[in-house]
């Protein structure tokens, strides 16, 4: 989906996936604790607890304006069950 503007998710910056990260992943606290603070100091990412690997953070990703299709754990346009980008992610229904 390189280029192709998407809506952004219909779920909070703050939320990923739970394709992206799974709700009994071991670490997810962790992961989330570090996502929101980076979020709160309007970074553009983090280090990962567990990899120590840098990880963008949604805000980071939604400014961009596009989904790369690289699978980011915190892609703010992944919808619906699959986890995988969606031209209509964000539009309901009504």
């Amino acid at each position: 989906m390189t280029g192709k503007r998407l809506p952004l998710a219909a779920r909070p910056l703050s939320e990923p996936h739970p394709s992206r990260l799974p709700l009994d992943h071991p670490d997810r606290e962790r992961v989330l604790a570090a996502h929101a603070a980076a979020l709160d100091a309007g970074e553009a990412g983090y280090l990962d607890p567990e990899t120590g690997l840098f990880v963008l953070t949604a805000g980071f990703l939604a400014r961009r304006g596009t989904c790369c299709g690289r699978g980011c754990r915190h892609c703010p346009y992944v919808d619906g069950p699959s986890g995988d980008p969606d031209v209509t992610a964000g539009r309901r229904e009504g």
